[in-house]
């Protein structure tokens, strides 16, 4: 039997990203690594799934204590085809990241790389999402793997509750004063496409944007501690059911 933690490594970027290769290299002495990745950028897939075409994987690496797959899927894909079909067991934790690129306040619902961390949750696995504040591929991830290694140690040792998932951000400066616990922010992007023209002449618009804060802001957000150089830490649940309003609709039913 092996007493070494598996941890299962997946991420939206893809698997020669370089921020999945600083995450693996991070936690490789607390277990037993498999990285089980797309083979190539999935940014803002979100929890999507592939249900039309077959998915694949293949083998890229196998050394002692480390196996890397490439699949065609989605993160999400990645995780279920992982932990159905690939893994002999359970893993002890799913580490999706690190992520080119924020995912705090409402990004947590388009990005690939929380969908993974969420579909972990889904399979009882303890799961977190770790992401930089840098969409640079070759961004310094010195600090989100110093914060990232230290979550999941923790993680390691504790375990998460039943349906709750993790989702560390990390801004891009040198040092990082700390983690703050958060709430995510509330808010929305706006001015969201910048719009130009094709060859033909055609409009084309492409993602663009900025985050807005609601009002009032809420002095324990997410963005706020990024704003004053803390890594932010948002608890998420699977689950989103709002348990206080089930009352107030019940006599919509009656």
């Amino acid at each position: 039997m092996n007493n070494r933690p598996l941890i299962l490594i997946t991420n939206d970027d893809g698997v020669h990203a370089k921020g999945i290769k600083e995450l693996t290299e991070c936690l490789r002495d607390l277990g037993d690594i498999v990285v089980f990745a797309p083979d190539g950028p999935r940014s803002g897939m979100a929890s999507s799934i592939t249900s039309l075409v077959p998915i694949k994987y293949s083998l890229i690496k196998k050394e002692n204590g480390l196996t890397v797959y490439s699949c065609t899927g989605t993160p999400v894909d990645c995780v279920k085809l992982a932990i159905n079909e690939v893994l002999d067991r359970q893993p002890d934790l799913l580490a999706s990241g690190i992520n080119h690129g924020g995912n705090m306040a409402i990004c947590v619902q388009y990005s690939g790389t929380m969908g993974a961390a969420a579909e972990g949750c889904v399979f009882g696995v303890p799961s977190i999402g770790v992401s930089l504040l840098d969409h640079h591929d070759d961004a310094d991830f010195t600090e989100s793997c110093r914060l990232g290694r230290k979550l999941a140690r923790r993680v390691l040792k504790e375990g998460l509750p039943h349906g709750t998932y993790l989702n560390l951000n990390v801004p891009d400066i040198p040092q990082v004063k700390g983690m703050k616990i958060c709430r995510q922010a509330d808010g929305r992007w706006i001015n969201e496409f910048k719009r130009s023209e094709n060859a033909s002449g055609e409009p084309v618009f492409w993602l663009a944007g900025s985050f807005e804060n609601a009002k009032p802001i809420h002095p324990d957000n997410d963005t706020l501690a990024l704003d004053s150089g803390y890594a932010s830490l948002v608890p998420c649940k699977l689950d989103v059911t709002d348990y206080d309003f089930m009352n107030n609709i019940q006599d919509w039913i009656e």
